[in-house]
């Protein structure tokens, strides 16, 4: 089962080398979950909401495929910038937070440079039943 998004979540694409947190778009979301801001799949702005990955490793990224052609055709990773300009993929249609669909962690968001964004975790904290 989907866990929802809040803004605590970790995200990992599949061309960076490290993973970021994800930033809930300001101003105001009406909706909390576990003490952070629930996420929307309209979260998706480049390093707003979706902050860089460390180095990128896609020939599609100009800036990595300059930097391999200059390196003799070995990939030569350059810092990530992401570039996301449509919404997550698969957002929950039926649960709207602002009037847009919830994100959760069966979500993914495509960078036109050729990763794909996944959530590595929700943001949730588990919660015991005190059993």
């Amino acid at each position: 089962m989907p866990k929802y998004v809040n803004s605590k979540a970790k995200l990992k694409c599949s061309m960076g080398s490290g993973q970021s947190v994800l930033g809930a778009s300001p101003p105001a979301h009406s909706v909390s979950l576990q003490g952070g801001p629930m996420a929307t799949v309209m979260d998706h702005k480049p390093v707003i909401n979706i902050k860089p990955f460390g180095t990128c490793g896609s020939l599609g990224n100009p800036s990595v495929a300059a930097a391999t052609a200059a390196n003799y055709g070995r990939l030569q990773r350059m810092p990530c910038v992401p570039n996301t300009p449509a919404p997550w993929i698969n957002g929950k249609i039926n649960v709207l937070v602002n009037g847009k669909p919830a994100l959760t962690d069966a979500c993914k968001c495509l960078c036109v440079w050729g990763g794909a964004i996944r959530v590595a975790g929700a943001g949730q904290k588990a919660v015991s039943d005190g059993a």
